[in-house]
């Protein structure tokens, strides 16, 4: 983003912007629509702000893969934080278990409103 000046105006993060920050989280959470998409670059596979964050540092991202519920989202990340808060789970285990408690519930239990989510990097 640039003013009539040409001055570059502070705005969006963009994918090169993360590239040059130092974010070591142990979690990054995008609880939006396709935030897990990127962009096919010849020679460097997919790109996008998976990759841009965890060279940034983070140790884990968890994303969506495809256009998502804003309430079943809502319902899933409360789960998520809540099974890795009070039960002291690993992400990777909060977010299978937040997954089947939507699943078994019926107002969730369309894969929709959960399955999109799934956590990239560090598998420990």
């Amino acid at each position: 983003m640039f003013d009539k000046d040409g001055q570059q105006i502070p705005g969006y993060l963009r994918l090169a912007d993360l590239f040059e920050q130092d974010y070591p989280a142990e979690l990054i959470v995008l609880s939006a629509c396709e935030t897990g998409l990127g962009k096919n670059v010849s020679g460097e596979g997919i790109v996008g702000l998976t990759r841009g964050l965890m060279y940034a540092g983070a140790a884990r991202v968890a994303l969506s893969l495809w256009q998502v519920s804003d309430e079943g989202t809502a319902v899933l990340m409360q789960e998520f934080y809540k099974q890795m808060l009070e039960e002291n789970k690993t992400p990777i285990q909060a977010l299978r278990d937040a997954q089947l408690k939507l699943w078994s519930n019926g107002d969730w239990r369309n894969p929709y409103y959960w399955a999109a989510f799934t956590l990239q990097g560090e598998w420990k």
